[in-house]
């Protein structure tokens, strides 16, 4: 698998590591099963920050598109190719512009609506 990041790129290297692993998946140059190198390996190897390639993988994992099984490492998740084509923003996006519209519709003020977000995330983070 390899793996080029652009840094002149606007999309954040982050994502372009999430994207180009997950289109690895797809194009199954990698397959369930199959070991990723360590995030510290592969941020040396494409001269990245450790914690920019420890969010791409955090947000795999959180994805089951990768699985990490402790001290033996970093591998596919059984499940990676189903789950590589679910986009957890698009549907955040979608639910958001959902709730969003209903509450227009309900007459309440962009204001009462950031206001309510902010508190209902700030109440989340305790």
């Amino acid at each position: 698998m390899e793996i080029i990041i652009d840094i002149e790129d606007s999309t954040p290297l982050f994502t372009q590591l999430i994207d180009q692993i997950k289109g690895a998946v797809l194009k199954k140059k990698v397959r369930p099963g199959d070991a990723l190198p360590s995030i510290r390996q592969l941020a040396n190897d494409l001269r990245l920050n450790n914690k920019t390639v420890a969010k791409a993988y955090r947000l795999l994992e959180r994805d089951s598109v990768i699985q990490t099984k402790g001290y033996r490492g970093t591998f596919v998740h059984p499940n990676a190719v189903a789950n590589c084509t679910v986009d957890l923003n698009e549907w955040v996006t979608q639910k958001l512009t959902e709730t969003i519209a209903e509450f227009k519709q309900a007459g309440v003020t962009d204001s009462e609506i950031r206001i309510a977000f902010s508190s209902v995330m700030n109440k989340q983070n305790i």
